[in-house]
This record gives structure tokens, sequence and C-alpha cells, in this order.
């Protein structure tokens, strides 16, 4: 599981802060919660109500057409989530 997290202005995504999150979600929620990635992005997409797209994010992480763009209120976020070096199978 990965976890895309869009940080405040300022903030670094280093491994004090991906040890803290995961020590978070794993008191608040259970282990299996507790994502294998996390990884910063600028921007998450959104539908036009507000809404975060998963399955938008999931298709284009795994190279597929997103259908349904034009509900989008910022579909050009989608483009930071295509070819992520990190989600990257060998």
């Amino acid at each position: 599981m990965v976890l895309f997290v869009r940080l405040s202005e300022g903030v670094t995504l280093n491994d004090d802060l991906i040890t803290a999150i995961k020590r978070r979600i794993r008191s608040e929620c259970t282990p299996r919660h507790v994502p294998a990635k996390i990884i910063a992005v600028t921007d998450i997409p959104r539908t036009r109500s507000g809404k975060i797209t998963e399955l938008a994010v999931r298709d284009v992480v795994h190279g597929r057409p997103v259908k349904n763009k034009e509900a989008l209120a910022n579909p050009e976020a989608l483009e930071l989530f295509a070819g992520i070096p990190e989600l990257q199978q060998d």
C-alpha cells in the first residue's frame, strides 16, 4: 500500500517524518493500515465536489487511461503520479 502525502510549505518528507506517520497510523488504526511506501506529491487530484480521486490515481500509476477526467477539478494533478520511480517494478 502506498500513501501519497501533500506536505505543508517548508516541510520535507524525511526518515523521521515517515517513521512518525507510520507510528501514528499503527497506533490509531491497525498495523495492516501502515503503508509500505510514503511518497510526497505537490497536489492530489480531486473531483469538483472536493473528493480525492483514488481510482484515477491508481489508473495513472498502473499506466491505464483515466475515464472521466472532465469530472476533476484539477486533472493536471494526475500527471504527478505517472512514472514515479519508487513505484516502478523491476
